[in-house]
């Protein structure tokens, strides 16, 4: 949007000391101005009326009272013009670009557009020569996201993925704020119940996930009230989605008649404080609904952090009842330290050839990591102080190591699934690095290790050893 600018604006002290020099030689008060002649005076008028864009008439036989009139119009002239552009500028929208991306506000800052970004390639190499893995380069995540604010009442979000085989929604929100206490979101978006869930993928400190999330629900459509009251010492969110599997977006429609409703409250009650636990964070997670189909779309498949499948029901089973998850989780964040842990339960009945069951799958992980030069870690990120290559810097550097388990109800082999392809129980552990070269750019290696106990009269599956790089632009 463009704003027509005023053919010329003097600055204030050059139009002061043009207006006292011939004030000056009109009251013929200093030595200079009886030294100036009146067609000299008439000559400088002349000028000063061209550049301010103003009409050019005659000034010969004009007297000093007549160039003192012209003057003043000429001041006047100018003044209008200085208030306009003032004004057009107040009015004018504001563009910024700096490391958090683009943003386009406008003037009273109600209307506000954001364009963000999400790049991630990774490397990936397998240690010991596993069949069901290949060594592969891989574009892990390719996420522009437009949001922003319509008026002072809603906000919205909308994230495409362009990774992988074909495009989908990883994000589309819109929400109604009425007051920080008490939002309402309604679109696609995360759901409530898992710690490392609504973390995002940008702020991991893991190249991927834990063994925890599998058993989170992901992305869900649905409609949420949320909030945070006493400075944000406590939040809340509580909603009714379609309902999805474990650790999977939910499909673009409900594949059943049921709903699924999922809350979840946390609590900071230090957050803000000078206390050495202010940034102590913990809170429950929870969800809760029926399930009534085969397939994909009613039954998970869980993954290791290196994306193997080791567990998966038998193609005739059917989730045949309620699903309910609950998650205990917590933070701490002090300094260069960051610690995060969570428990999850997820128990689902489920059916095959009229016989039913209710299996309870359980898993875990703790995380810890700690920022070497002296940032802070959080919950967001690490924004390095001193970013690579300004002044011989050389960015943010964080270690990190985490452990986790997930264990499969002993009652699902081997009528619910085959013990001789899927594990019993998977235990991982990664160590990492992470270099942060500036906000914007970041460099993660992980060493990754799975181990797993074989089911009942099972096969015990090959461990998992990897390496995985990455490197991620956000922005």
């Amino acid at each position: 949007m463009t704003h027509a600018r005023p053919p010329f604006t003097l600055p204030t002290r050059k139009l002061l000391s043009l207006s006292l020099a011939l004030a000056a030689c009109g009251a013929g008060s200093s030595a200079q101005a009886q030294q100036l002649t009146v067609e000299q005076l008439q000559e400088r008028l002349q000028r000063l009326e061209r550049l301010a864009g103003v009409s050019d008439g005659a000034t010969e036989g004009v007297g000093l009272t007549d160039l003192d009139q012209r003057l003043r119009i000429l001041e006047r002239r100018l003044e209008l013009q200085e208030e306009e552009r003032v004004a057009a500028a107040k009015s004018a929208p504001k563009i910024t670009v700096d490391q958090k991306g683009a943003s386009f506000k406008s003037a009273d800052g109600n209307y506000e557009l954001k364009l963000r970004g999400l790049l991630q390639g990774d490397a990936r190499v397998f240690i010991g020569g596993d069949a069901n893995q290949n060594d592969t380069f891989l574009l892990r995540t390719a996420r522009p996201t437009l949001e922003g604010s319509l008026g002072k009442l809603v906000a919205y979000r909308f994230t495409p993925e362009f990774a992988g085989d074909s495009a989908s929604i990883v994000d589309a929100y819109a929400d109604l704020r009425f007051d920080p206490a008490y939002t309402v979101r309604v679109g696609k978006f995360t759901s409530p119940v898992g710690l490392e869930r609504l973390q995002s993928s940008s702020a991991l400190v893991d190249v991927e996930r834990a063994l925890a999330s599998e058993l989170a629900p992901n992305r869900d459509l649905g409609v949420q009230l949320q909030g945070e009251v006493a400075k944000g010492k406590f939040s809340y969110a509580l909603g009714v989605f379609n309902g999805t599997v474990d650790g999977r977006d939910a499909v673009t429609s409900n594949p059943d008649d049921d709903f699924e409703y999922a809350g979840r409250v946390f609590f900071e009650p230090l957050k803000g404080s000078d206390s050495a636990w202010a940034g102590l964070g913990f809170g429950l997670g929870a969800s809760s609904g029926e399930k009534h189909g085969s397939g994909n779309n009613f039954l998970p498949r869980y993954r290791t952090p290196g994306q193997a499948t080791f567990f998966a029901y038998r193609s005739t089973v059917a989730a045949d009842g309620e699903h309910r998850r609950w998650s205990p989780q917590g933070w701490f964040y002090r300094n260069g330290l960051g610690l995060q842990a969570e428990y999850i339960a997820s128990q689902q009945e489920v059916a095959r050839n009229g016989v039913r069951k209710q299996l309870d799958n359980r898993a875990w992980q703790a995380t810890a990591s700690y920022v070497l030069t002296g940032e802070d870690a959080s919950f967001r990120g690490v924004t390095p102080s001193h970013p690579f290559g300004i002044n011989g810097r050389h960015g943010a550097v964080e270690l990190t190591a985490r452990y986790g388990e997930l264990e499969i109800d002993d009652a699902a082999f081997p009528f619910y699934a085959d013990p001789t392809v899927s594990a019993s129980k998977a235990r991982s552990w990664t160590l990492g690095a992470n270099w942060y070269l500036t906000a914007n750019l970041k460099l993660a290696t992980n060493y990754l290790q799975t181990r797993f106990d074989a089911a009942s009269a099972g096969a015990k599956l090959p461990d998992e050893k990897a390496v995985f790089s990455r490197l991620q632009v956000s922005f």
